[in-house]
């Protein structure tokens, strides 16, 4: 069987110059409005004495967004997931004009929590699926996770969708955050790697390093083989560990040892380690972060894969919680102390600091961190990091999330409110903290709440970053969550799209294409029906302005 499925018909290269509007706008990026675009959405949380952050600690990371053409005509569409109430589906329409067809397609998707959403080509036919993930404190059937099947658009142009995650073997019911799909064994077909993390409390150290070593189906990541006709579970036989202290927050993909096979990069919360599992091309993984790396974040958050510095190599960048300024950094200062450190260490825990981290790829089998020289390191309570070339200079830019809905981890508030408070005490340390009366959503109300602006960062070229949030006309205060980036009017420059918590969602228009002339490839896409998104392919670098175009073709099989 070949491994070359997909089949580009034609390829069409535009060297199209850029000519400058006469009064282009001066920021890189315009907010549009609702008004402008059709797009109501907002991540509204509704808390309440059994629905607050001190009794669901997940209650702030918030949803997700993804961007894909669901009907075949070229534009992205985008897919917003809400924690509480129901999803939301927008046509692009063309010109940032976008139209609302959650009903219409059949993906509301209202019971439960949801958390992340993907678009893959799950069955294979050529057309864009969602899968979306839940968790929560419901039971295990509002848990599970939904497959929503593309059939095909209507006459009226909107894509019927049909929910089929049982018959696929999808209908996971574990607290999941996340998933991606991607060929690890490279038949042809997408598998799915399912990012989970535990809801129970763990009273004392005996306790923590006992779920380390435990098995959890409800708690731990698993990777799903696609079959052809469904998916089985290979968890265990391909080597990926499914702790039930696992914290699982994302999972990214990328060939970091440039061996043609699909390693995984997962970021876990707390004092869990993360995973950097290499594939060994035999259907199973090596996790030995040890060995690549020489530390890691200690709160991984998002995380992205990507060749930051144009030499060829995947390089690995991590998200964290560390605020940008002296005063947030000492008022939300964490346990963390040298201390708490020592004593991980003795315990078995790796080598975690709590920062972001951007992990250089030597391409000897180790990495570099590099993240505080490039600038890159403090971005607050983070969530999504995005690199993709904004300037279309043909370097990768930055762009991450953060935000939480309220300021968690104030030491104001814990000395004066909540450690003072003999209830809470009492259902913090109890074994079963139901029995226990406490007014949580009281003292939920009394916690500050600080929205902060996203970051952007302008990749220099030397390694380094400059901020440029403000500048690039990204300096809005909020607490937002998931991101996305792509090109939502077609003219070649990523725009970005964000999912905010009681906020309407952020829609950003690139206009570096009025401001610069510079050129961009467009590709016309068409494909038989074993063409699946992720499947293997050749594989493409291009950096025009550094050198020529590398070209690497698999061998068939």
């Amino acid at each position: 069987m070949s491994y070359l499925r997909c089949i580009l018909v034609p390829l069409l290269v535009l060297c199209v110059p850029a000519a400058a509007a006469q009064q282009a706008p001066e920021e890189l990026f315009t907010r549009l409005s609702a008004s402008e675009t059709g797009i109501t959405f907002a991540n509204d949380l509704d808390e309440g004495p059994d629905v607050n952050v001190l009794a669901y600690e997940y209650l702030y990371n918030g949803g997700g967004v993804a961007a894909g053409d669901l009907t075949g005509n070229g534009r992205p569409d985008l897919y917003f997931t809400s924690n509480q109430k129901a999803n939301a589906l927008y046509l692009n329409e063309g010109d940032f004009e976008f139209r609302e067809a959650t009903q219409a397609a059949g993906v509301a998707d209202q019971e439960g929590w949801t958390t992340g959403v993907t678009m893959a080509d799950v069955d294979g036919d050529g057309r864009l699926d969602l899968y979306v993930c839940r968790s929560g404190w419901m039971g295990q059937e509002k848990r599970r996770n939904k497959l929503y099947l593309n059939q095909g658009t209507d006459e009226d142009g909107v894509p019927q969708f049909e929910e089929r995650a049982a018959a696929y073997g999808l209908d996971d019911p574990a607290q999941s955050t996340h998933a991606t799909f991607f060929d690890y064994d490279r038949d042809g077909d997408l598998d799915l790697y399912l990012l989970n993390h535990p809801v129970q409390r763990y009273l004392g150290r005996a306790e923590l390093d006992a779920a380390r070593e435990t098995k959890d189906p409800m708690a731990g990541d698993k990777l799903y083989r696609n079959e052809g006709s469904g998916f089985e579970e290979v968890t265990s036989e391909a080597g990926i560990k499914s702790s039930a202290l696992g914290y699982g927050l994302s999972v990214t993909v990328g060939d970091v040892n440039q061996d043609g096979w699909p390693d995984l990069y997962v970021s876990n919360d707390y004092m869990a380690d993360d995973r950097l599992y290499i594939n060994q091309g035999d259907g199973t993984f090596e996790e030995n972060i040890r060995a690549w790396m020489d530390h890691t974040s200690y709160s991984s958050m998002g995380s992205d894969i990507a060749d930051v510095t144009n030499n060829g190599r995947p390089d690995v960048f991590t998200l964290d919680m560390l605020a940008e300024g002296q005063r947030r950094q000492k008022l939300l200062k964490g346990p963390e102390d040298f201390e708490f450190y020592r004593d991980l260490r003795a315990r078995g825990y790796y080598r975690q600091y709590m920062r972001n981290m951007l992990h250089r790829n030597n391409g000897d089998g180790t990495f570099s961190e590099i993240g505080q020289l490039a600038g890159v390191s403090n971005t607050d309570w983070s969530w999504a990091a995005l690199f993709a070339d904004f300037t279309l200079n043909g370097h990768k830019d930055l762009y991450v999330t953060n935000g939480y809905r309220r300021d968690y981890t104030n030491l104001d508030f814990l000395n004066s409110v909540l450690f003072s408070s003999i209830d809470y005490l009492k259902y913090f340390n109890a074994e079963n903290p139901e029995s226990i009366d406490v007014d949580l959503y009281g003292l939920t109300r009394k916690m500050p709440s600080t929205p902060i602006p996203n970051y952007a960062f302008r990749n220099e070229g030397d390694l380094t970053f400059e901020k440029t949030s403000t500048a690039w006309g990204l300096g809005e205060a909020s607490f937002s969550n998931g991101a996305a980036y792509a090109d939502l009017n077609n003219d070649g420059a990523p725009d970005l799209v964000v999912n905010n918590i009681n906020q309407e969602a952020f829609v950003y228009r690139n206009n570096v294409r009025e401001q610069t002339a510079r050129n961009y490839l467009s590709v016309d896409r068409r494909s038989s029906k074993n063409c699946t998104l992720g499947s293997a392919r050749p594989i493409l670098f291009l950096s025009p302005s550094r050198g020529p175009i590398r070209r690497r073709r698999r061998a068939a099989a």
